[in-house]
């Protein structure tokens, strides 16, 4: 803990900011070299996803463990310790380097780029500014990553479905599955989370530790995000829904004119790579 605190935070910030980019630049250039010129891209956030996801929830779940427990709200406006203060950075670099992706390659995103900057403006903040609530913050990261695993593989599979079988039926097996996971986290868990946090920062004096422009905007970034999270999913959900019905229909009326197991199978397989996404 000394060491970290003896480490200039822009060093350690420059420092993740460079890996990152050398990730994206890995993926970009060689993992998916041979890609299209809009899937290349957006593989490669991806795959730098992946890389901040598991691991930012990880140590997330190591710098807010003890005592208190790390749901306790006693800790929820804490003073942020040298390692909340370099999980934060990590996160800040990643979503840095993905807003640059975004900025280069899908400028009209407008609401990807909206979420990197009001998220950067909360680690931000809470980093450099108010210096206390990171015990908080990193809590609900870590609720916002654990699902980057199954996020970022089924965008993989969904971006190559067209042109390979494997990613086709993949994307088919993992969209349920991801769904699920997806909205029970983002639509249960997280938003319970954040009105527990609400109520104590409203309900408690923690103006010495946050001001109240600071908690309230967290606030309100963190609720605009759950919400636009959940209609996401639920898109997203009707689409595979639609796709599911569309799927048995056209397999029924190959049973019923008799045709072989496996022209279905391959049917099967062509239907799924030219699915609406």
């Amino acid at each position: 803990m000394e060491l970290l605190a003896t480490i200039s935070p822009w060093a350690t910030l420059q420092t993740f900011f460079l890996a990152f980019l050398l990730v994206y630049l890995f993926s970009y250039f060689l993992l998916f070299g041979r890609w299209g010129p809009r899937s290349r891209p957006f593989a490669s956030s991806c795959f730098t996803s992946l890389a901040h996801g598991t691991p930012a929830a990880v140590t997330a779940a190591i710098a807010t463990r003890g005592s208190p427990p790390p749901w306790h709200r006693a800790a929820y406006a804490s003073p942020n310790t040298a390692l909340h203060d370099t999980v934060l950075e990590f996160s800040i670099a990643y979503f840095l380097i993905d807003l640059i992706h975004y900025l280069v390659f899908f400028p009209s995103d407008v609401l990807f780029i909206i979420h990197h900057l009001v998220t950067l403006f909360v680690l931000l903040t809470c980093r450099y500014v108010v210096a206390h609530g990171a015990h908080a913050i990193l809590l609900l990261l870590i609720l916002a990553e654990v699902t980057s695993p199954c996020q970022n593989t089924w965008s993989l599979a969904k971006a190559r479905k067209a042109e390979a079988p494997f990613a086709a039926r993949f994307f088919r097996v993992m969209s349920p599955i991801f769904f699920t996971f997806y909205t029970v986290v983002r639509g249960v868990v997280a938003p319970a989370y954040v009105c527990d946090l609400v109520m104590y920062y409203s309900m408690e004096d923690v103006e010495d530790s946050i001001p109240k422009w600071a908690w309230v905007s967290w606030a309100v970034i963190m609720g605009s995000g759950i919400l636009v999270s959940l209609l996401w999913v639920l898109n997203n959900w009707k689409v595979w829904y639609r796709d599911q019905r569309s799927f048995d229909v056209q397999k029924k009326m190959g049973k019923r004119v008799g045709v072989p197991n496996v022209l279905l199978s391959t049917y099967r397989i062509e239907w799924v790579s030219d699915g609406i996404n």
